[in-house]
């Protein structure tokens, strides 16, 4: 039986979650898209919280935290993008809220800095969810795999960090 399950979110159309169960690799949750009217995509909430029921559903009974990266519109990103963004982030918030799952938010700067991944590029952090869950490597070979190196590396610091036990 499962005691804990950290699930790290990687927000944005390309992001993804991570379920670290007990400290080891469940599963990779890729943000499910479906096409806008606009043009484009979104975030599709429903398979989102299909998916994640069924992650939930694996280890019921066990202390369950959401560690979400807290982020901004960056400079220079236009005014639709950054509103598509916002929208993903929304959903996600809304399927772990519909879940009833807790959640704390860390701000990109302070899980980078903890983990040595500040000033770096995007791919140290798939470097380092390599090198720290060596079984999911093949999960992360990818270049576009970030989104699940970033979600693994969220739930890794709520881990360390102990926010679990805090939360």
């Amino acid at each position: 039986m499962t005691m804990r399950l950290v699930i790290g979110c990687d927000p944005g159309q390309t992001g993804a979650l991570a379920l670290l169960a007990d400290g080891e690799v469940d599963r990779f949750i890729d943000m499910p898209t479906v096409a806008r009217r606009a043009g484009g995509q979104q975030v599709d909430g429903v398979t989102l919280a299909n998916e994640l029921r069924e992650g939930l559903a694996r280890h019921s009974g066990a202390d369950v935290l959401a560690v979400l990266e807290l982020v901004s519109a960056m400079p220079k990103q236009g005014a639709s993008s950054g509103f598509r963004f916002g929208q993903s982030d929304g959903v996600l918030r809304g399927v772990l809220g519909a879940l009833r799952v807790p959640l704390i938010e860390v701000p990109p700067q302070m899980w980078k800095r903890h983990l040595r991944l500040t000033g770096c590029d995007k791919d140290a952090a798939r470097a380092l969810a390599i090198r720290r869950f060596p079984d999911a490597a093949p999960r992360l070979a990818r270049k576009k795999d970030i989104g699940r190196a970033d979600a693994l590396c969220l739930a890794l610091w709520a881990m360390v960090t102990e926010q679990v036990a805090a939360a």
